[in-house]
């Protein structure tokens, strides 16, 4: 039996509610499983933390992070601490201090959730992006001069390297090399950027020839909105750069029912670091402690860490309890239904339980 280290981060709003019960259901699966465990190590970093400390998490924060398998992420954000604080203060110095260059978004339409989209249900809609997530329009480089004055000026300078590039586009053929439909979109806006965005289509080729057998094609990204909304089912498997698979990725999981269902992982594919699971629906402070919090985000992100950690069975298992309970209409208000963040996880536990192995 394997006993893995896991660091886990509730952090803020929705945050310790989703986190709390995605930790029982993975409890649920290591019970079944039988051939792991967890020990779960609780951090309390965040906007609290800020408030008391006057920063997110200790500056030894990642070295506290190291040792564990994988970390378990809530939600960042507060009302009253401003978001790039609070972005640049934890999720931002994880992210890019463990190389977590491949940030990964599966999205499809589960079964008892209906898309917005006329005539898409389940099957219809199923992708995975890649995000570049070290660098690009979220690398930090820029600044401001000159505060205050009518000469002002604020720089946002994005930073993009063929070593970055490359990587990340590698990663993705894989990827979209490994799924069925052996499909790849490459998303830029290399017709208004022409120094950044031309590279980004440059190396797409040069590795695409690596891939025989994936086929691949390139859209700009205010075209793969339209795609995204008038023809899913185009579509597979995704590679954007931080700034518009950060977007994208949010316009997927409402184009799949709500955000509140959409997972995500920030992967370090040489496992040099633990990578970091978090569900995107952010902290979400309107419906923090009414108990309706849609945790099935959070369910999905625990298979994503499952399949990291090498047990795709496992990973599997656990979403067929996900989609068995959303089929059966066990759902959270947010795609319709009437129950709570409690009657959700025990609905999934209860399937775990049951599960044929």
């Amino acid at each position: 039996m394997t006993n893995y280290q896991i660091a886990a981060i509730p952090a803020d709003g929705i945050g310790p509610e989703v986190i709390n019960a995605g930790l029982e259901v993975l409890d649920a699966v290591a019970m079944r499983d039988g051939g792991m465990r967890f020990s779960v190590t609780h951090f309390d970093w965040g906007s609290d933390y800020y408030k008391t400390h006057g920063q997110m998490m200790p500056s030894d924060g990642l070295e506290q992070l190291k040792p564990f398998d994988a970390i378990f992420f809530g939600a960042v954000g507060a009302p009253d601490v401003p978001d790039h604080i609070t972005l640049w203060g934890l999720r931002l110095p994880i992210c890019q201090g463990f190389d977590q260059y491949a940030n990964i978004r599966p999205t499809r339409v589960l079964p008892g959730i209906q898309s917005p989209l006329r005539h898409v249900g389940p099957g219809d809609l199923d992708w995975l992006i890649v995000r570049e997530n070290s660098e690009g329009e979220y690398s930090g480089s820029g600044g401001r001069v000159h505060r205050g004055l009518a000469e002002e000026v604020a720089t946002e300078v994005s930073v993009f390297t063929r070593h970055g590039v490359r990587r990340v586009m590698r990663f993705a053929f894989e990827k979209a090399a490994s799924r069925p439909r052996k499909k790849l979109t490459v998303v830029t806006k290399s017709n208004a950027q022409r120094h950044g965005m031309v590279m980004w289509d440059e190396i797409a080729a040069e590795v695409a020839a690596d891939f025989p057998d994936v086929s691949w094609d390139k859209m700009l990204v205010d075209a793969m909105t339209v795609r995204m909304t008038l023809d899913p089912q185009s579509l597979d498997t995704i590679v954007a750069t931080n700034l518009h698979a950060d977007v994208l990725s949010d316009l997927a999981g409402a184009l799949a029912g709500s955000i509140g269902v959409a997972p995500t992982g920030n992967i370090d594919p040489e496992g040099r670091y633990p990578s970091m699971f978090e569900p995107i629906h952010g902290s979400a402070f309107d419906i923090t402690g009414k108990g309706i919090a849609n945790p099935v985000a959070t369910f999905w992100t625990a298979a994503l860490m499952l399949d990291h950690l090498g047990h795709a069975g496992a990973s599997q298992m656990l979403m067929q309890a996900v989609e068995d309970v959303c089929a059966a209409g066990i759902l959270t208000p947010d795609v319709g239904g009437k129950a709570t963040t409690r009657e959700v996880t025990d609905a999934v536990i209860g399937a775990i339980k049951g599960a044929n192995t």
